[in-house]
């Protein structure tokens, strides 16, 4: 990639860039197949070697980028502070093992996710499409925050700078108003520190469902996970969309932080602060059939937060094994998470009382 020679403080000032307009793709091409290297490297793009002999891999939308099935999450170890070298060995791990896409947000852990990916980007950029958030909904905000992202990944470009947590319709409005954020979104992808634009959320499918049907997203970042089904259906009322666009489509919210997996113990109900999350029962699926579930979905590639390199060295050899399940094997995983469906979707919209 050029990468331009700007100064960001008169990046930060300047004036808007106009509005794109609306181009919409051919539905997700999703090989699930183990892709052969590359002739040559496509120089925009960033490019790791291993992770087409490591895991099956998708096309990112309309990217041209070849993604692993599987992606690091930026929260878990990564977003706690004083954790910061187990962090750089879950991250360096991580790429050594073929992972090319990783996610974070200028919120988690207050700035300690990005700092520490950040030191290991330092030297490590090239080889990972490194995507981030603002959870700013202003232009003024959002600005804000990419100057504190840039700084602390280390870094003088996004590969996608992506909204985050959209869950009303009040907030769409107010992230296409005149001062809102998607006017940052589009000057920065103007100026070439931004690549690519997303969205993301979790909460309500039918508001991210306007919200691309709005505007020509590069990327959608969605909590889908096998008991998705049961409740506010990303998978059945945004996901098709999605595809039909040519969106690159990105899972998140795979084990719901653990609780989805029958190897979690849940800590006594008095010790559990948030009230969404209280549950006294343990997960019902393994980790084996979780991650397989979102990686036969229709997406370019989930990500997963880790506590440990032993975590993430698991994850990577389930998705080096990956095949598609049949649709009557996603369905015996989604019935077994019917005893869990709210603590498998605490994120999502639920009414007082229910």
């Amino acid at each position: 990639m050029e990468k331009k020679n700007i100064n960001r403080r008169k990046f930060i000032g300047t004036g808007l860039a106009a509005a794109a307009t609306v181009s919409v793709g051919k539905s997700l091409a999703s090989e699930k197949t183990f892709a052969q290297i590359p002739a040559k490297k496509n120089d925009e793009n960033p490019f790791n070697p291993i992770t087409y002999s490591a895991m099956p891999t998708n096309s990112f939308g309309k990217t041209g980028y070849k993604v692993g099935v599987l992606s690091l999450g930026g929260q878990a170890t990564i977003e706690i502070k004083g954790r910061e070298d187990e962090s750089e060995k879950i991250i360096n791990r991580a790429i050594d093992l073929g992972i090319n896409y990783i996610d974070t947000a200028a919120s988690y852990g207050r700035g300690v996710s990005q700092l520490n990916i950040g030191r290991v980007m330092k030297t490590r950029r090239n080889e990972v499409w490194l995507s981030t958030k603002t959870h700013d909904r202003t232009y003024d905000g959002s600005m804000r925050l990419l100057e504190e992202s840039l700084t602390n990944l280390q870094t003088d470009h996004l590969d996608t700078w992506q909204i985050h947590n959209i869950k009303t319709q009040d907030q769409v409005d107010q992230i296409f108003s005149n001062e809102g954020a998607m006017k940052a979104m589009e000057k920065a992808k103007s100026e070439g520190i931004v690549r690519k634009i997303g969205i993301t959320g979790h909460f309500e499918p039918l508001v991210l469902l306007e919200a691309i049907k709005r505007y020509p997203f590069d990327s959608i970042l969605l909590a889908v996970n096998a008991a998705d089904v049961h409740y506010l259906s990303f998978k059945n009322y945004l996901l098709p969309e999605a595809q039909r666009q040519g969106i690159a489509i990105i899972g998140m919210k795979i084990a719901t932080r653990g609780r989805m997996l029958s190897c979690w113990t849940p800590p006594p109900l008095e010790e559990q602060t948030d009230d969404r999350n209280r549950t006294p029962l343990s997960g019902t699926v393994s980790i084996k059939e979780a991650l397989t579930y979102n990686m036969s979905l229709p997406v370019s590639t989930s990500i997963i937060g880790v506590d440990s390199v032993a975590q993430i060295e698991e994850n990577v050899k389930i998705a080096s094994g990956f095949s598609p399940l049949s649709q009557e094997q996603m369905e015996e995983i989604e019935f077994k998470t019917l005893p869990i469906v709210r603590q498998g979707l605490y994120f999502r919209r639920w009414d007082v009382g229910a």
